[in-house]
């Protein structure tokens, strides 16, 4: 079998392996293949074969493939999940917010998370809030005041 042939082979079989994985790795490989396969054509031995399959492969990986995977593996379409979903929904403080002690506890969507105000000021149970942020296991709070003159 043609050292070409066998280049060819590897490329199509990568590109075939790429459509079932994330990631433009296999592809940059397949790429990789193919030039390493044109050079086979051209009747270069091995070693530069495979120095040129190499070198091309790099190119593609670190040059083409940022923007291969910003243009098709987008980070979000606008739809947050997990603690990211929290940040700006309300809740409700159920242990005063107190930041002497390092203390407080804060529902919100149902769950009971620890929670501290950004400015370090304490907040009575009871109190509505907003989240801010999140870090780690514990929830960067404001609290929200109704601005309503009697």
């Amino acid at each position: 079998m043609q050292p070409w042939l066998i280049w060819m082979i590897a490329a199509i079989l990568l590109f075939i392996l790429e459509i079932f994985t994330p990631g433009f790795l296999l592809a940059c490989l397949g790429i990789g293949c193919l030039a390493g396969g044109g050079f086979a054509l051209m009747g270069l031995g091995l070693s530069l074969q495979v120095i040129i399959f190499a070198v091309i492969s790099q190119i593609v990986f670190f040059g083409i493939r940022p923007f291969i995977l910003k243009r098709f593996y987008t980070a979000s379409e606008g739809i947050k999940t997990n603690v990211d979903a929290l940040v700006g929904k309300q809740g409700v403080v159920t242990e005063a917010i107190n930041p002497a002690g390092n203390i407080g506890r804060i529902v919100v969507g149902g769950e009971d998370w620890r929670g501290v105000t950004e400015d370090n000021s304490a907040v009575d149970a009871g109190v509505s809030v907003k989240v801010i942020r999140v870090e780690g296991t514990k929830l960067i709070v404001e609290p929200i005041y109704s601005n309503k003159e009697d």
